[in-house]
């Protein structure tokens, strides 16, 4: 029955942007129905807590390549490449005024 009720929870709530409040409520109205037992509701927070985090930390790592990807294909000058640009320029103005 946990195991049921933490794939409906996971699949019915959105876990990326599931909150410890979202998953108290839940989790608290399972228990007054007595769908769940404290103990199982504690697991099951925890569980649905650890889920969020892990989808939340997967998407923001694709969203990061998908970034960096378009970025390349756009061929958008990275801060590295600017600052190496500044370097050279500073070092032009020194010689131009020498």
């Amino acid at each position: 029955m946990h195991e049921y009720i933490r794939k409906i929870g996971l699949l019915g709530i959105g876990v990326a942007a599931l909150t410890k409040e979202k998953a108290d409520a839940l989790v608290d109205e399972l228990i007054t129905k007595g769908e769940l037992s404290q103990e199982e509701g504690k697991a099951l927070v925890e569980d649905l807590m650890k889920k969020s985090e892990e989808n939340s930390k997967e998407l923001k790592n694709r969203i990061d390549r998908e970034v960096s990807k378009a970025l390349e294909r756009l061929d958008v000058a990275s801060k590295r490449d600017i600052l190496h640009l500044e370097r050279k320029i500073d070092k032009l103005e020194k010689a131009v005024k020498d």
